[in-house]
């Protein structure tokens, strides 16, 4: 709706901003001069016992010392009644006694129409209610006293009981002199087919009144009392003033809730919905027993950006949940997502804090999930992954679902994210399936963490005692030094040898630490900003200042990618192959009593062997080296890239 020229204009010079604003605070007397319109109070938006919020009443502004909130009448409005400007412009113009601006006749009469209806509805509440305290009704008011409503509750939600007969509100509103067409036209009743008289709609049913955002009663809610009734709950049609998939149960209470920093909790019907308010958490709301729409999802999103949605622990609450996942995605923006509080199995809200207690509740939406990991569930959760084409077809469904969001931002953390589960799951070091597969088998509606791969703490300073062994485990500390700080300034290799890397079984936690923030972080972009957050800047300065990572030609040639994939092919090869003459080397002496000397020496042998093919076959990488770790001069001006690598360890190692 627009509003004509000068009627904001209009509106704010009839009114006090101290008005308004004194309503919601007790100004502070000692500080504040009224005459003058110099007002202070303890401030409305955070919790404060000195007097830091100013209002000047004659500019017509507020602003706190404290949390730096700001604003005029309208604004005030808006963050106090958590509404929108035009419902703060009504709000303040009924309070100037001015009437807003009239829409053209067609929305008027509209207007004018459905303001008829919702008084009829509203007529049909309190008749429904009254029936709640006849002697029909024991049975409800048993069953609902056995759910833990007492007579307050029951006032406070309007409970209220529909008699088994054909015409009982019917009766009642039309013998008040309301027509019969606007009965029918609430919802309230229906007329047959074959021309009959009209009958109720509801019979033998609690009564669940249902209000818009404004509180306006625009529909009911049954619930049957006869369990073989056809459907245990039932809504009203759609009418002009009802559209299920654009209405939310406990809508006004629940948005006034989370303006006062509620966390907004979605539940999955009205008895859901009373439990958890009832409990404390008055900011919950239920989309009417139907999926979730489009339509609701904006209304949740209005009241607050991260709404926690709290589905039952069934099979039906949870197909709800994966349903939901895929409405939202496309819908994602920065600041605006969901979460998701799976309840026990096979228990509700209501159950669980009927039987546990509000603590237990709460324990459950402080846990709850955030969508991307339920979207990992979804697609991992039962299956095995043991092979290169089920994993592909995992990539590629996780792919499809994320490329959907509209914000690049957010997509690349999506992708970011399922990158780092997808490593934990696939890399055995961390407790996930391994390279073999497996089934994910994690029972995460027990609240099973997700296996994050976590990154360790990298150690700074000398690694002394490495090299003080010398020999092999100096050479494999040199080399791995190498490949890790390649692939820090090459991050685009990472997904070529990440194989490779998954197995390079690192002795030092430093460099483990710096494998697993590879993986992680690796062919994106800022990796070594993203590594340097996980690890500290030191770990990854100490690494590339190494006197032999300098000069490794990877590391000065670095963006000459066919050149830099040949080194990281020749020294993984060699790494792994050295460690496999490692093992060959302990298995031989666990076998020696039992073996001859000829099979010793010929394992013995075969090892050796692989590596020296290796060594002889790597000169494409070749480079120049002129200064070795110590400021010798190497002997040879152009050599291989391994063996002058294998030189620069001997170099190391001398006493």
């Amino acid at each position: 709706m627009s509003l004509p020229p000068g009627f904001i204009d209009e509106l704010r010079s009839r009114l006090s901003i101290g008005q308004v604003v004194g309503r919601k605070v007790m100004w502070d007397n000692r500080k504040s001069n009224p005459g003058k319109g110099d007002l202070w109070s303890p401030c409305p938006f955070h919790q404060e016992k000195t007097a830091s919020f100013h209002v000047d009443d004659q500019k017509g502004f507020y602003y706190c010392f404290g949390c730096h909130a700001k604003g005029d009448a309208f604004r005030f409005v808006q963050e106090t009644e958590n509404v929108g400007f035009m419902e703060a412009v009504q709000i303040l113009a009924g309070e100037a006694g001015m009437p807003m601006p009239e829409r053209d006749p067609r929305a008027q009469e509209k207007a004018d129409h459905r303001t008829v209806l919702s008084d009829v509805m509203e007529q049909a509440v309190q008749w429904y209610r009254m029936q709640l305290r006849s002697a029909g009704a024991a049975q409800a008011r048993a069953y609902l006293e056995g759910r833990g409503f007492d007579q307050a509750a029951l006032d406070r939600w309007e409970i209220g009981f529909a008699p088994d007969m054909r015409q009982g509100v019917f009766a009642a509103l039309t013998g008040k002199g309301v027509e019969a067409a606007q009965v029918i036209e609430a919802g309230l009743a229906a007329k047959p087919d074959d021309g009959g008289a009209p009958y109720d709609r509801f019979r033998g049913r609690i009564i669940f009144p249902i209000r818009n955002h404004r509180g306006r009663a625009i529909a009911l809610g049954g619930r049957a009392m006869d369990p073989n009734a056809r459907a245990k709950y039932l809504n009203s049609p759609e009418t002009p003033l009802f559209d299920k998939g654009r209405s939310l149960y406990n809508h006004k209470p629940a948005r006034e809730a989370a303006g006062k920093g509620s966390q907004l909790i979605v539940a999955e019907g009205y008895m859901d919905t009373i439990a958890l308010s009832e409990a404390g958490f008055a900011s919950t709301v239920a989309p009417l027993g139907t999926a979730i729409t489009e339509d609701q999802l904006a209304l949740m999103w209005r009241i607050s950006s991260e709404p926690v949605i709290a589905l039952d622990g069934d099979k039906a609450g949870l197909r709800a949940a994966m349903r939901l996942i895929d409405l939202a995605l496309p819908l994602l923006e920065a600041g605006k997502s969901l979460r998701f509080a799976l309840m026990p199995q096979g228990m509700d809200p209501d159950d669980l804090i009927r039987a546990q207690g509000r603590d237990a509740m709460q324990a459950v939406i402080d846990g709850a999930l955030p969508l991307v990991q339920l979207l990992w569930r979804r697609e991992t959760e039962g299956k095995v992954f043991d092979s290169p084409e089920r994993k592909a077809a995992l990539d590629k469904v996780l792919r499809d679902a994320i490329k959907v969001i509209p914000d690049p931002s957010l997509r690349g953390h999506y992708g970011q994210e399922i990158k780092d589960l997808r490593w934990a799951l696939f890399n055995p070091r961390k407790g996930g399936a391994g390279a073999g597969g497996g089934k994910f088998k994690r029972d995460w509606r027990k609240g099973g963490p997700t296996p994050y791969a976590q990154a360790t703490t990298v150690t700074t300073g000398a690694k002394s005692s490495v090299f003080a062994a010398g020999g092999e485990g100096a050479e494999d500390h040199l080399r791995e030094a190498v490949i890790l700080a390649t692939l820090v300034v090459n991050p685009d290799q990472v997904t070529a040898f990440e194989r490779e890397i998954e197995t390079m079984d690192c002795r030092d936690p430093d460099h483990a630490a710096l494998r697993d923030a590879l993986l992680r972080h690796g062919a994106g972009e800022d990796v070594r900003a993203l590594i340097e957050a996980d690890l500290g800047a030191v770990a990854v300065a100490d690494l590339l200042g190494q006197s032999h990572v300098q000069i490794a030609p990877p590391i000065r040639r670095a963006g000459n990618a066919e050149f830099v994939g040949k080194c990281l092919e020749q020294e993984l090869a060699k790494l792994s192959a050295r460690r496999g003459q490692a093992r060959e080397i302990r298995e031989a002496v666990e076998d020696i009593a039992y073996a001859e000397d000829e099979r010793l020496t010929h394992r013995l042998s075969d090892g050796r062997e692989a590596i020296n093919r290796i060594e002889r076959g790597g000169n494409d990488a070749s480079v120049e080296f002129k200064v070795a770790p110590n400021g010798n001069k190497l002997s040879q001006a152009d050599v291989d890239y391994s063996t002058a690598l294998d030189r620069i360890v001997v170099e190391k190692n001398k006493p």
